[in-house]
This record gives structure tokens, C-alpha cells and sequence, in this order.
């Protein structure tokens, strides 16, 4: 099973949207607490390429973007290879 990792931060409806998706998924994730200014949110900007926003979401250390690009390779059959890897 994959190592997925999901940078967050409170009342976040695109967090909540990518978190749904992988529950779906039926896979486990660790979930990061990364509100504005934290050492979360830093470390996050830096792993995603600089990507400022949540959800960042990674499997296997692999930046895959947010809720929209989580969506995205799912519909193009791309998300379930991924995440069993």
C-alpha cells in the first residue's frame, strides 16, 4: 500500500472534498495539520514545488497537487494505480 500524506487546515471544503475521495478510495492517509504561517504549511510549499494552498496531497513523497488534481486522475482512471503502488 502506498504512503499518502494530506496537508490540511481547518474549514477547508477542497481539504474535505480530497479526504472524501480517498475515503472512498478505502485508503488509509496521515493527515497534516498545516494552517497559514505554520512550519506544516512551509514544509508542504516546499514538498509540492511551491504550491501555497491546501490540500497537498503525496504518495510515495510524490506531489500529486490538490482536491481538483486528486479529482482529475481519478476520472482519467490514473488515481487507483497510484494509491495501490
Amino acid at each position: 500500500m502506498a504512503k499518502i500524506e494530506i496537508y490540511v487546515q481547518d474549514f477547508c471544503p477542497y481539504c474535505a472534498r480530497a479526504k472524501a475521495l480517498l475515503d472512498r478510495k478505502g485508503v488509509a492517509y496521515e493527515e497534516i495539520y498545516a494552517p497559514n504561517g505554520s512550519e506544516a504549511r512551509r514544509q508542504a510549499t516546499e514538498r509540492s514545488g511551491g504550491r501555497t494552498t491546501v490540500p497537498q496531497v503525496f504518495v510515495n513523497g510524490q506531489a500529486l497537487g490538490g482536491s481538483d488534481d486528486l479529482a482529475a486522475l481519478d476520472r482519467a482512471g490514473k488515481l487507483d494505480a497510484l494509491l495501490a503502488a
